[in-house]
Order: structure tokens, then sequence, then C-alpha cells
């Protein structure tokens, strides 16, 4: 029994195992596997993504993704910029306002106070819709790192691992204030995701977006 069981770890071993790793949706060198839609542009240079006016966004068409995590590192070209990376997008976008009203923006801005915003629309919220737990954001030129975990309807993001949201889909959320902020309403599951290029005046980096499957 003894000389069986090892036989069998041994054999066990040997089967392909379901890959945990990260799975790298920026090449580092082009933006080849991406799609832009709006105004302003984005662009590659020495390794880093570029935005370049708005409002636009730069968004992956490979898939809709959820269950997972997804990974993105990035910097502000001054003390503070504004972006944002979208998530759960029901559809292709062909403009720029149906990915805000019926998908998901998780702001980067460290400071919403100075435009008149309020701290709903702080970096790792759900932009006007979640409060954060935290402002763990750091100024430009430091490198920030966002994980964005979509479990089902669950939302979880942290911030240089500092969580800032936990939003499940039917949560209350403030009414909505502004003209520019988002429809309210369920989001679905699975979705596209994208980088927002906000402006002329804010400038953002992107050295990696990543995904990793949940289970």
């Amino acid at each position: 029994m003894r000389r069986f069981g090892i036989v069998f770890l041994l054999s066990a071993a040997l089967l392909p195992a379901r890959s945990h790793e990260w799975k790298e949706l920026f090449n580092g060198k082009n933006l080849d596997n991406w799609k832009h839609v709006g105004p302003g542009k984005m662009t590659v240079e020495d390794g880093l993504i570029q935005t370049h006016g708005g409002m636009g966004l730069l968004y992956w068409p490979g898939s809709k993704l959820g269950d997972c995590v997804i990974r993105v590192v990035y910097r502000m070209r001054d003390k503070n910029d504004n972006s944002g990376v979208f998530i759960r997008i029901p559809v292709i976008p062909t403009e720029v306002w149906m990915p805000v009203n019926y998908g998901y923006e998780v702001q980067i801005d460290n400071d919403p106070e100075a435009g008149g915003e309020d701290e709903y629309h702080a970096t790792g919220t759900l932009y006007s819709l979640t409060k954060p737990k935290a402002r763990p954001g750091l100024p430009g030129p430091e490198w920030n790192t966002m994980e964005i975990t979509l479990d089902g309807p669950r939302t979880i993001v942290k911030v240089n691992n500092v969580e800032v949201t936990d939003y499940t889909e039917g949560e209350p959320v403030p009414p909505k204030k502004l003209s520019f902020e988002p429809e309210r309403g369920i989001r679905p599951n699975y979705g596209y995701i994208g980088l927002q290029n906000h402006s002329d005046k804010d400038v953002v980096f992107f050295k990696q977006v990543a995904i990793k499957p949940l289970r």
C-alpha cells in the first residue's frame, strides 16, 4: 500500500496543472492587441503606455473578463493626474460614454477635491459609487500597483496592497449628483476592460496590465 501511494503521488505530479500564473495583456512593445475609441490616443515608448488627450478609452478586445484578478501598474507624470481602469463593460465599446454608464471606472485621481468632487471620486473607488476605505495612492512620479478582483458580482480593489473598495452588485450607492457621473444599475459578471486617457493636462503611464484567474 505504501509503495502504491508513492506511485500515485508521482503520477499525479506529472499531470498538467491548471495555470494560475499572470497573463500579460500588454506586451511592453506596442498596442497591436488593443483598440482605442474616442478622442486622444495612447502610445508606447520605452516599454510604457502613455495617455494623450481625451476623453478616450484604450480597451482590450480579446475576451470578456470575470472571476479573475486584474493587475495594473501605473504612475502619474505630475503630482496628481486623472485616469481610470474600466471593468465590466458589457459589449465592445464604439464610443466612450457606454463604458461609463454600463461598466465601472475604477478611478485614478488622488485629489478629486481639487476639482470640486468628493471622496467617492478618489483613486480605487468605483467612480462616484463607492466610498474609499483608505486613500493609499502615491503621487507622481511614484509607481502604484492596483489589483482589481472580479469574483462573480463582487469587486474588490486594492491599491499598493491596501483595500480601498469591496462592493457587491445590488448594494446601495449614492444618487447621481453630476451630469458626467455614470448611470446607476447592475453591471455584468463578465465584461471588457480598458484604460482611460482623460484630458490634455492629465498624463498617466502604464507599465503592466495582467490578469490571473481566481480558480
